[in-house]
């Protein structure tokens, strides 16, 4: 029988090897998924973003009122889901926004289409409520599944809540003005964007969401540089260090919107949305580049290289749908835009225009690695770890 000092010495030798063991990676698989997931940075991942997230047809009675009056009343015939459902159900992980101004409150509540088709006003008492609404033509098309910005930005955030790990969600905003034809008709004329509007909607955004939750330039700007240079130099943060928050993009390249926005703050100091800018801009970071074939391809891939944030589309209402043709949207996944928008994200929403086409990531997921800049560590499968509560 061995000693009692060999006895101890060696339990003691065996706690510390278990005690190891139980500290360290369980294989050194896990060690390198780790290390790959920290190597990817936001802006090297792709997904797929709606055009329009919150579009709603209007009733018969309404599209009989718009068929007389606009010539390209088709163009409207198509309703997305609600933003928690297409989180949840479409795959979807960009949206799209129009905001018109209200500081008053109740400025769109009886569009001209509904007076014409012999209905009242709107009866949704958020549309009586100062602030920003959500709509896509004022006294045209209003369809909406959350009226007011600060509603919409509500669900996203409850679904951001319960759902953990998502990647970042880029909420695309197009601030809008009152049609003069509509207001010369009797219509909702809105007030001009201007420094303090815009300061308000900043405030709305913060009033939904903390600064643990936002990805603004801030947090992407460093120290004695220019915004572009930033991200040109040092990059977007990590995927790991901006799951579960959102980023918001100005659609607008008007500078009469662009201007007040950027008044005294040249690198966006301050604000919240990230302009649409160009290459060679100082706020240049995020860039809007609607068409992604033929040399486009070309164009978008070397800014997504160059570290810039690009969205492009994958269809035009209803080119893509009537046709059924994919080239748009295999051009649009080539190109490695960040963010890829459609009116079709799940089949089945084409139908009524004669095809199946679908835009998705060729996967089916939520996100992918970049096909241009994503680090060869990268794996889609990993990019996402929803955590329901």
């Amino acid at each position: 029988m061995p000693s009692r000092s060999f006895r101890i010495a060696f339990g003691a030798a065996a706690l510390l090897t278990a005690s190891a063991f139980l500290t360290l990676p369980s294989s050194g698989a896990s060690a390198a998924d780790k290390s790959a997931r920290n190597d990817v940075r936001m802006n090297q991942i792709q997904v797929i973003a709606t055009h329009n997230s919150y579009h709603r047809e209007l009733t018969d009675a309404e599209k009989d009122v718009q068929r007389k009056t606009d010539a390209n009343w088709w163009n409207l015939a198509y309703s997305h889901a609600s933003l928690p459902l297409q989180f949840s159900r479409q795959q979807v992980r960009g949206i799209e926004l129009d905001v018109f101004p209200d500081p008053q409150g109740g400025l769109y509540s009886a569009p001209l289409v509904r007076r014409d088709a012999g209905l009242g006003p709107i009866t949704d008492p958020a549309m009586a409520t100062p602030g920003m609404k959500v709509l896509h033509w004022a006294d045209h098309d209003y369809g909406t599944s959350c009226a007011t910005l600060v509603t919409c930005l509500r669900q996203v955030r409850d679904w951001s809540t319960a759902n953990a790990g998502h990647v970042p969600i880029p909420i695309l905003l197009e601030l809008k003005t009152t049609d003069p034809k509509k207001e010369a008709a009797g219509g909702a004329k809105s007030p001009k964007w201007d420094t303090t509007l815009l300061d308000q909607l900043d405030a709305e955004i913060r009033s939904v969401f903390s600064d643990n939750d936002l990805i603004t330039p801030d947090d992407v700007r460093k120290n004695g540089l220019t915004l572009e240079q930033s991200v040109l130099k040092h990059g977007w943060p990590t995927l790991d260090s901006a799951r579960g928050k959102v980023l918001f993009l100005m659609d607008n390249q008007d500078p009469a919107v662009q201007g007040p926005y950027l008044q005294d703050r040249p690198n966006l100091e301050g604000r919240v949305l990230f302009v649409n800018s160009r290459p060679g801009r100082q706020d240049a970071a995020f860039v809007g580049w609607n068409e992604p074939a033929g040399t486009n391809t070309a164009v978008i891939q070397d800014m997504v290289r160059k570290g810039y944030f690009v969205r492009t589309r994958s269809d035009v209402p209803f080119t893509e749908a009537r046709s059924g043709d994919t080239s748009r949207l295999t051009a649009s996944l080539t190109s490695g835009a960040q963010v890829i928008s459609t009116d079709f994200p799940v089949v089945g929403l084409a139908a009524r225009n004669g095809s199946d086409y679908v835009a998705e990531l060729p996967d089916g997921g939520t996100a992918r690695c970049n096909p241009v800049n994503a680090p060869r560590k990268c794996d889609s499968d990993r990019l996402e770890s929803l955590r329901t509560r």
